[in-house]
């Protein structure tokens, strides 16, 4: 015989605690990629016959070694805690915002080349900071809604 349905509610998830302290890194697969391709296409730099491939694939090694290098010197790309947020600025250097220097945090999100793009900003007033999917290692939207309630300008009695 089946059973009938219950009239009571099911018990609602329980509410996990609020974060203190966020952060944001780039996904390490990314930076296997980085780190196979430049060292593939050095191979093919040393092993071409020509000088037109070895210059290309020379290029295209040093290209993909510096961004696998700043994956390794700078993983983490954004970190939130109560009193601001660190960034890292420049090719792997951190810079310290309090939130009271913060005047904005934003998603922006753009058609380029056919692709839906969005790009995590922090704006200062003097200086913004832009943050990819691959930057952060989780979707620009998901890092703004982690950010929301460690920021105090947040007004927290309006969320549910």
């Amino acid at each position: 015989m089946p059973e009938e349905p219950s009239s009571t509610p099911p018990d609602p998830a329980p509410e996990e605690p609020e974060a203190t302290e966020v952060s944001f890194r780039v996904d390490g697969r990314l930076t296997a990629v980085r780190t196979i391709g430049a060292v593939i296409f050095a191979l093919v730099a040393v092993f071409q016959s020509g000088p037109t491939p070895r210059v290309f694939a020379g290029l295209a090694a040093l290209v993909l070694a510096g961004y696998a290098v700043r994956d390794w010197l700078a993983p983490v790309r954004l970190a939130a805690d109560a009193e601001g947020v660190t960034v890292v600025a420049g090719f792997a250097r951190r810079e310290r915002l309090a939130w009271g220097q913060i005047e904005r945090v934003r998603v922006d999100q753009r058609r380029r080349l056919g692709r839906l793009e969005e790009l995590l900003e922090i704006d200062t007033g003097e200086s913004l900071h832009l943050f990819s999917t691959y930057d952060l290692g989780t979707s620009c939207w998901e890092a703004a809604r982690t950010l929301a309630p460690l920021s105090p300008r947040v007004d927290r009695s309006a969320t549910p």
